[in-house]
């Protein structure tokens, strides 16, 4: 039986940046469908679950943090900078922009669009949070350019708004959290455990 996993991200987030192709690819490998639902994690999720934006967190936490994504982008060979010009920077736009995309273009091209903005934050020095760098992502992708509109609508909003709501109701209090039958597994290095999951159907 085909299994779906509801992946709770922030498009802003390196930790997901860092997880967002294995899950598309373990999702493939398992014949798995993914839900694609961006949540707004600094506004909302953080505060609701004591979480802290990064340079509010202690000197040494923001330090750990640092030897992390540099061991995990070094192990996983992906490139990353730890020190973008454009963070922080707001995902809500971002996020809603995927949302859009889901709506009329389908999971994969929501997948597909996601991996995009992950990376204008994390390899391209862009700005996630322009809308001129989100319509080049969008020409980038081969998908139509009244997106970036359609994602600035009510409705969309709303979708997003629902996410989050959902979110906090299931225990989310990071991104990215990927749940599987109401089972939770939160950050990239718990993928070998969603694996598993997946395996077992």
């Amino acid at each position: 039986m085909s299994l779906t996993i509801d992946y709770y991200l922030a498009p802003q987030s390196p930790w997901t940046y860092l997880g967002h192709q294995r899950l598309t690819q373990m999702a493939q490998a398992h014949g798995a469908t993914v839900r694609v639902k961006p949540v707004d994690i600094g506004g909302q999720i953080f505060p609701a679950s004591g979480g802290l934006p990064v340079g509010q967190r202690a000197p040494q936490r923001q330090a750990y943090r640092l030897v992390e994504l540099k061991r995990f982008a070094s192990f996983l060979k992906l490139p990353l900078n730890l020190h973008p010009t454009f963070f922080p920077v707001p995902g809500d736009d971002a996020s809603r922009l995927i949302i859009a995309v889901n709506q009329h273009d389908g999971a994969d091209a929501a997948m597909r669009v996601c991996a995009a903005l992950l990376a204008v934050v994390w390899v391209q020095e862009r700005n996630l949070a322009d809308a001129a760098v989100l319509a080049e992502v969008l020409h980038e992708q081969h998908l139509p350019a009244e997106r970036l509109l359609q994602s600035q609508q009510a409705d969309v909003q709303a979708i997003y708004q629902a996410h989050t709501e959902e979110a906090l109701k299931l225990g989310v209090f990071g991104a990215p959290t990927f749940v599987v039958a109401g089972e939770l597994f939160w950050g990239q290095d718990r993928l070998d455990f969603l694996e598993r999951r997946l395996q077992q159907g």
